[in-house]
């Protein structure tokens, strides 16, 4: 291999985004996303603070799972020296961008663990009396806290959550830097550089998000024992990522950025990865269910009766949610995703992808939300005021993740037009 890169002429094609056109959406993003961020703020003058965190907790689990997704698909595409991808590899590269501003936003969660501690995690505060979620004693009295209080305290949580959002942005950093870089001077170097990069963040990522969504996440029913936890999180992520790149894909080509560059192959197997990954999901979760359910160890079951039936024996509303999960993250993408045309129709695809988003973000929610007991040990209906709060969340942090991608995608190249593999890219086919 050379060592610069061959450069694509510009009269070629249109490789610069146009800045101008951006700035306005960019603002308003921001904008929408201060609004949702203050409503969700305002939510604990007319509503329990325990209820706005964890709905908050929601919000900035899915889209820190959706940043942390496109990370991996940058590592995936460096680690096979993949062709193909490197004409969509910059908008992920740009949506990474978000992940400084979701670690600040992260704060909140974390200052909750020391001046309202049991608000959101119980273990965080040992006195925690677990008779107000129908359980007994304290936490300090619970001996299964007591076998895991290694791991389950406010500093493993403070930093497994300050270790993992530093250092995947420095991950995100490097990519970035060296992506951006190689469009000035064309040195392969900065190709060596990002494999590199991918060596150490691969695992790195794998072990640091498994950590932080166990902690974050699973471990507020710390009952419960999962061992394809980290797996089922990855998968989401990766979906949502897909997603998100899909709904930017297509934007980006009505927009006309795309015209010329952007082709039915690419279309197709960015499609199936999205199928690929349906198909995972269903495995992993399916995996998980079936595991637990052969066992029937209560310490297990208990996390999906709770979200089926009330102690009473009544199906709540959470069941209804499982139901839709089933057909909504597996059945339904499958069934599309399948079909050759869908993957190259530019009318369906942004649809798909939107929907597929939309069902993470309710598995996130039916992961988080439940764990907000009544005093009867019950979870709080999914039809609750506590939606308002969740979409409040989620627009205000998607709010400035939209208004970072913007950002960046108004100061680089559309394309990386020095890449070693652009010229394969272009040219890709089946």
């Amino acid at each position: 291999m050379s060592t610069h890169a061959a450069t694509i002429s510009p009269s070629a094609v249109s490789v610069s985004a146009p800045a101008s056109s951006l700035s306005g959406a960019a603002t308003k993003a921001l904008t929408l996303g201060v609004i949702g961020l203050v409503a969700t703020a305002a939510g604990l003058a007319v509503s329990s603070g325990k209820a706005v965190a964890f709905s908050y907790l929601t919000g900035i689990v899915f889209w820190t799972g959706i940043a942390l997704g496109a990370l991996f698909l940058v590592m995936i595409h460096h680690v096979f020296d993949a062709g193909w991808s490197t004409l969509l590899r910059r908008q992920f590269e740009n949506w990474l961008a978000c992940l400084p501003w979701l670690a600040l936003l992260f704060v909140p969660l974390i200052a909750s663990a020391f001046f309202a501690p049991g608000m959101i995690w119980k273990w965080t505060n040992p006195s925690y009396d677990l008779a107000q979620v129908g359980g007994h004693g304290t936490v300090a009295q619970d001996v299964l806290w007591v076998k895991k209080s290694g791991l389950l305290s406010t500093t493993s949580l403070v930093i497994a959550s300050i270790v993992g959002f530093a250092g995947w942005s420095l991950l995100a950093n490097r990519f970035r830097a060296h992506s951006f870089a190689q469009d000035t001077d064309g040195n392969i170097s900065h190709t060596h550089a990002s494999r590199f990069w991918t060596a150490v963040g691969l695992p790195f990522t794998a072990l640091s998000m498994t950590l932080c969504i166990i902690l974050w996440v699973k471990a507020l029913d710390y009952h419960w024992y999962s061992t394809m936890y980290g797996v089922w999180f990855f998968a989401g992520c990766v979906r949502g990522a897909l997603s998100v790149g899909m709904i930017i894909t297509v934007w980006l080509w009505n927009r006309g950025d795309y015209k010329g560059i952007l082709n039915n192959n690419h279309m197709h197997s960015h499609g199936m990865l999205m199928f690929a990954f349906t198909v995972f999901w269903a495995y992993i979760t399916f995996s998980q269910y079936f595991l637990i359910y052969m066992a029937n160890i209560p310490e297990e079951t208990f996390w999906y009766s709770l979200r089926e039936i009330n102690t009473d024996g009544h199906f709540n509303t959470w069941g209804y949610v499982g139901f839709f999960l089933l057909f909504g993250h597996f059945v339904a993408p499958f069934l599309t995703l399948i079909h050759y045309p869908v993957k190259l129709s530019k009318i369906w695809m942004p649809r798909i992808a939107a929907f597929i988003a939309f069902v993470f973000l309710v598995d996130v929610t039916y992961n988080v939300m439940p764990s907000l007991k009544k005093i009867t040990g019950d979870a709080y209906p999914f039809t609750s005021i506590n939606l308002l709060w969740i979409a409040t969340s989620v627009v205000g942090v998607g709010g400035v993740c939209v208004w970072a991608y913007l950002n960046s995608f108004s100061k680089t190249k559309l394309i990386p037009i020095r890449d070693p593999r652009i010229g394969e890219s272009l040219t890709h086919h089946e």
